[in-house]
């Protein structure tokens, strides 16, 4: 395993994260806790949850992937191993059935002890704000909704002194952003320095390579203000691992279950890209999925690469990607298809 640290900190995490959204409706508690043995094992010890999953939410498997992982570390003692994450969530529709105050006071202090509970920990490592309360391109929205946008955006003082009250309490070590824009980012860091306010360290957007958007703005913010890059969805739902092409609904797969969650991905232009990629990864002897995830795992903005997996075959190949290392000439062809194809999955 390679590692980092987190911005600005001196926790050592993995460069590969273990995601979790899967746990509770996909995989079952003794799944999950073999997923979790065995990434420890190979030298995973960042996790990321949320208490939204899994994933699609419903108000019947609400934090289940907390508990489950809570009765892991109460099982194992293993709490002390691992770099946890986890997140509130955002407001809208979606999360109705969760509360209706997107991050007032009110709602961080409900969240975090809830999930403090459920995952049978005192503290969070990382405590993320899973998405922007007022309306934002992400989700599948490729440009700014400006005539449906929240006019309102957040209170980041509130926000921010909220979570530092928690970091004062022992409760929370960091905070972090997830599905921000530049103009969010920025906005919470300028907050933070004029207050003396937690400075986030962190900021979970999606990033795969057929979703390269974080380069449009946010992955100079990451450079510049030294705020890294957790990537999720690095396999695009799975489009990356090249299972679907030529119209393939694999049995029991995420896009097979749950079409929605592919949809963004699935469009002429997106298919045309990810078999190009796939032919780029044939011709160096490697799977779709070891080209997907180690062309993030080598980025300067990454902080760490969030994969999941429904099988211990899939955890296994999306672990080992980090032995991988791209050539400049194969980086060069990626590129080619980039410019080609740019953006296809929004």
């Amino acid at each position: 395993m390679k590692y980092t640290t987190l911005p600005n900190t001196d926790v050592k995490v993995s460069k590969i994260c273990l995601g979790t959204m899967t746990w509770g409706m996909q995989n079952t508690e003794a799944e999950a806790h073999e997923q979790m043995d065995y990434a420890l094992e190979k030298g995973v010890n960042f996790f990321d949850a949320a208490e939204l999953y899994p994933v699609p939410a419903t108000p019947e498997s609400y934090g289940d992937t907390e508990r489950i992982i809570g009765s892991w570390f109460k099982k194992t003692g293993n709490r002390e191993k691992v770099v946890l994450t986890s997140k509130i969530a955002g407001g809208g529709d979606y999360t109705a059935h969760i509360r209706k105050d997107g991050f007032s006071k009110r709602a961080i202090i409900e969240a975090l002890e809830n999930s403090l509970q459920r995952l049978q920990t005192d503290y969070i490592d990382l405590y993320q704000l899973h998405w922007p309360s007022r309306g934002v391109n992400c989700f599948g929205v490729r440009d700014y909704p400006f005539k449906t946008a929240t006019k309102e955006a957040e209170n980041h003082l509130e926000i921010l002194e909220t979570l530092q009250d928690f970091i004062k309490q022992g409760k929370i070590k960091h905070i972090g952003l997830s599905n921000e824009t530049p103009w969010g980012t920025m906005k919470y860091l300028q907050t933070s320095e004029a207050n003396k306010l937690p400075r986030p360290v962190t900021i979970q957007n999606s990033y795969s390579l057929i979703h390269r958007g974080y380069e449009v703005g946010m992955s100079e913010v990451s450079l510049r203000e030294n705020i890294g890059l957790l990537a999720y969805s690095p396999l695009a739902q799975g489009i990356l691992t090249g299972k679907y092409l030529n119209g393939n609904l694999p049995e029991g797969a995420r896009g097979t279950l749950f079409p929605r969650f592919v949809a963004r991905y699935t469009s002429e232009s997106s298919t045309t890209a990810v078999s190009k990629y796939l032919e780029i990864a044939k011709r160096n002897n490697i799977s779709l999925t070891e080209l997907s995830l180690a062309f993030i795992n080598q980025l300067p903005f990454v902080t760490s690469n969030i994969i999941g997996a429904t099988k211990m075959s899939q955890l296994k190949e999306n672990i080992g990607s980090i032995n991988i290392n791209l050539s400049d000439e194969t980086l060069s062809e990626i590129e080619k298809v980039h410019q080609e194809i740019p953006n296809p999955a929004p």
